[in-house]
This record gives C-alpha cells, sequence and structure tokens, in this order.
C-alpha cells in the first residue's frame, strides 16, 4: 500500500477519513496512537500520520502541519512495538513512509487488517477499539463477539453438523431446488445422481453429516433450530417511508419458513411486485433478465443469504418502504466499501450456501456481486447505498416513485388480473405448489386462492395433471 505526496496532502485538505488518522506526535508516540492501532486491524485497515496537529474552528476542523523531530527513532519504536507481540496478542506487519512538506517530516504508517482477530493491547481484550466513522471506539461485547465469528469467515458452511444426517434435509425443499437446477443447468453432471448422492457431490452433505451451509440452505425447520437457533429471514413490507409514519404496522409479512430456500423463492415473488419486471408465465418463474430491475434485486437478495452471519443474535431481514427496499444482514462486509463496488470481490461468508445459488444458475458472481447490484442505478435513475458495520450490512435500493403509490399488492395492482399472472408464474416455477404456499405468497386467503384458480381453468390457462395427491399443475403457454 502506498501514499504519495500528492494524495496526503488532498487528504489533509478534508475531514478525517475512515482509513485515516492524524496524530501530532511531536517527539514521542501518542498515547492513544495503539488504539487507533487496534481499531484498523479490526476492520479494514488504515492510514496513522504523524506530525500533524488537528486544530479546530468552531463546528469545523483544520489540519495543521508540525511534522516530528528525531523521525527514524520514532519509527523504529513504532514499527519495533508492533512486530514485538510484546503490546498487541498478535504480531502486526506495517508498511511506513516518510514525507518532507513544508521542510518539516512527516511519517505515515499503514495498518492493514489483521487476518487474526480480534487485535487488543496490554493483554486485556477490553482494549479492543473499531473504527466508526473517523474516530476509534471500544468494541462492545456484542461487537467482539461478531469479530470472534469472523474468524471462521468462509469455512463455516463448509463443516459439517455433528449428529445430521440425509434425513434432515427437507425434501420439497431439495426436490423443487434440484427441478430448478434441470431446468436452467441441464448440463450439470449432478443431475443424473440420486439425491443422496447428488447432496454430497454439491456440499449439502458431508461424511454422513449435513453442512452448516446444505442445512441451512434446503433442510428442515427443527433441524435447523436445533443446530441454528435463531435462524430465520424476515421479510416485511411497511406502507410508509419508515416505520413512524406508516399507515399500519405493516402490510404483509412472509410466515417464518424452514429454509433459505423456501424464503428465496417467496421474497422472489413479493419483490415482482415492486419492480418493472413483465409478468410472463414460464417454468422457473424468477429466472433473471440481464437488464430487468428484479435481477439487480435478486442479486442482493442473493448476496444476504449467502453473507448473513446466520450464528448472529440478529437475523437477516428484507423491508419494503414506499420509497425503498432495504436488505440487511447480520455480519460486516469482510472487504471495504470501496474494495467490494470497485473491484470484483469473491469472498462469501458461506461459501457453500453460494455454490448452491450458483449450481442453480441463481448467482454468476462468487463474490458480493455488487456490478450487478449497482446497475439499478442506470435503469431507475435512483440510487443504492451501502453501509457497514460489525454488527450489520445493510443494501438499500431507492425506488422510482410511480404516482405516488406503491407498486405492492395493495398499491398500483389492477386487483384480480394481476394477481392471476402472479399466480401462473408462482404455479409455472413450482407445478407441485400447494394452496397453503400460494396464500403465504401472495397474502391473500386460500379461499381466494382457489377462486383464481378455479378461474384460470376455466379460461384454459390452467390444467390439473393427475389426483390432489401426486398430481401436478401445468401451465397452458
Amino acid at each position: 500500500m502506498i501514499m504519495t505526496k500528492e494524495e496526503l496532502l488532498k487528504r489533509l485538505q478534508d475531514i478525517e477519513w475512515e482509513d485515516f488518522e492524524c496524530k501530532e506526535a511531536k517527539s514521542s508516540l501518542p498515547k492513544n496512537i495503539w488504539e487507533t492501532v487496534s481499531a484498523f486491524c479490526n476492520t479494514s485497515g488504515g492510514w496513522i500520520v504523524l506530525g500533524v496537529r488537528e486544530e479546530k474552528v468552531g463546528k469545523n476542523k483544520n489540519f495543521v502541519i508540525e511534522g516530528v523531530n528525531n523521525a527514524e527513532k520514532l519509527e523504529q519504536d513504532f514499527i519495533g512495538t508492533l512486530r514485538s507481540k510484546t503490546k498487541f496478542n498478535v504480531a502486526i506487519s506495517v508498511k511506513s513512509q516518510k514525507y518532507d512538506v513544508e521542510g518539516k517530516t512527516l511519517l505515515a504508517f499503514f495498518i492493514p487488517s489483521s487476518t487474526v482477530k480480534p487485535v487488543y493491547y496490554n493483554n486485556n481484550l477490553s482494549n479492543t477499539f473499531i473504527r466508526s466513522g473517523s474516530g476509534d471506539q471500544h468494541a462492545n461485547d456484542a461487537e467482539i463477539a461478531a469479530i470472534q465469528r469472523d474468524q471462521a469467515f468462509g469455512s463455516r458452511s463448509e463443516l459439517d453438523v455433528p449428529n445430521t444426517s440425509f434425513d434432515d434435509i427437507n425434501i420439497g425443499s431439495l426436490q423443487t431446488f434440484r427441478r430448478r437446477i434441470q431446468q436452467y443447468n441441464e448440463t450439470l453432471v449432478y443431475n443424473e445422481f440420486d439425491d443422496i448422492e447428488f447432496c454430497k457431490k454439491v456440499g449439502i452433505t458431508h461424511h454422513g453429516n449435513m453442512t452448516y451451509g446444505g442445512l441451512l440452505m434446503l433442510g428442515k425447520r427443527d433441524s435447523i433450530h436445533e443446530h441454528i437457533g435463531n435462524f430465520w429471514i424476515d421479510f416485511i413490507e411497511i406502507p410508509g417511508d419508515s416505520y413512524s409514519n406508516a399507515e399500519e404496522r405493516y402490510t404483509y409479512r412472509m410466515p417464518e419458513q424452514d429454509n433459505i430456500w423456501e424464503s428465496f423463492k417467496i421474497i422472489m415473488q413479493r419483490l415482482r411486485l415492486y419492480v418493472d419486471n413483465p409478468f410472463v408465465a414460464r417454468e422457473g418463474g424468477f429466472a433473471a433478465e440481464d437488464n430487468s430491475q428484479l435481477y439487480c434485486l435478486r442479486e442482493g437478495l442473493v448476496n444476504l443469504c449467502a453473507h448473513a452471519d446466520y450464528f448472529s443474535p440478529m437475523h437477516p431481514t428484507v423491508r419494503v418502504f414506499d420509497n425503498r427496499i432495504e436488505f440487511q444482514n447480520p455480519g460486516t462486509f469482510i472487504v471495504s466499501i470501496d474494495e467490494v463496488k470497485n473491484r470484483n470481490v469473491s469472498l462469501p461468508r458461506n461459501p457453500t450456501i453460494i455454490n448452491l445459488f450458483r449450481y442453480a444458475r441463481l448467482s454468476e458472481n462468487a463474490g458480493y456481486g455488487i456490478d450487478k447490484i449497482i446497475k439499478w442505478k442506470s435503469l431507475t435513475n435512483y440510487d443504492v447505498e451501502f453501509d457497514t458495520s460489525l454488527l450489520y450490512s445493510t443494501v438499500t435500493y431507492f425506488l422510482p416513485q410511480k404516482g405516488g403509490q406503491k407498486g405492492g399488492q395493495k398499491g398500483g395492482q389492477k386487483g384480480g388480473q394481476k394477481t392471476k399472472e402472479h399466480l401462473l408464474i408462482l404455479i409455472a416455477s413450482e407445478p407441485t405448489i400447494s394452496r397453503k404456499k400460494l396464500s403465504e405468497i401472495l397474502g391473500i386467503a386460500q379461499s381466494a386462492i382457489q377462486k383464481h384458480i378455479n378461474n384460470l381453468k376455466q379460461q384454459g390457462k390452467l390444467i390439473r395433471i393427475g389426483g390432489a395427491k401426486g398430481g401436478y399443475w401445468k401451465v397452458v403457454k
């Protein structure tokens, strides 16, 4: 990591950034420098610049270049302390640079994000700091726990879950998942295998046990809760721009689902109601078009499912407001937002889960899919915002406003016709889908579902193949 003199001077014209901290350090290392080292190590890394004094002018602040005395000794003391493990619980590799500005010497040190966390000093876990905005903050117990969980980043989902087996799989979920793969990934060699062998090959099971990723994706609800007690993906539609100004608490809330796959299917169908995406009945139901708004939202949903910290007390949540859709999941972006947005990051928190989505052709990117997410701006002229902390991350899509109405079931829909079109999509996606599941997705009574089905049958758009048990629906195109 290199910072040119021009880049340094440009930063000094601005306020302190999240990855940039200035300290006076005329003749000795400032006492609070260790807090900043800990904070940078525990988050995304950053620069510490010595020889600059902060001067407050009203509500603003300026940086005054004062320089340091005996730069060589300060540099050796700082680097030597970080590398020795006498001050911190881990050895810290640091890069240094020296600048001559106005005849004064400045020292800059780049502190990288540590691969071993949490990083704390004086052999005291309470001396764990994190970066928040342009300041260093004591990490609380929840944040320290999140940092410790992130030590398993990229590997936890691949581990075996003790005392589990193929019997912990939700067979209905497995069948619809495999059907999706057979329709959209026809050349996958695993399509020819039976269910048990298929699950071994794609990482759902391992050595006879479920993997954490496989259990979360396709497991039975009771089995998941036994081993991952807080599992729940929430989806809620709020009729307002915030909870405080909503006409009612919510107009739709997804019933608790067994696993990620069942949650994903319902949420995708609800999101159809809020974006410019044609209601075309076809097999697979939520197959993406490269230029659709729904495609951008789908990447956000896959990102939420694949990067959530499922061992956190929090749970992933999708909130639909009148003016935005928020995807919020427990866990930080493991790299900085700028890195995520400006380069192709391939670092999923749960590799098994992202791979399962890729097998089903529901994600083309093994990382965060940010390039697909930010395409929203070019399609809608509305922004996408990213925010992250140690405890959670949020991706917010701002919605085009259509005549002041919300685009959901109670907004701009023309009642029955749109509901019928949506029913055809759902049934094409899952021919054996039940009235109960259709009711959960559309948020209307099962009796209303049956009326729409009867009407579609009369119109010749829907045919029942087989009996009530073991039969399925066929959409007539």
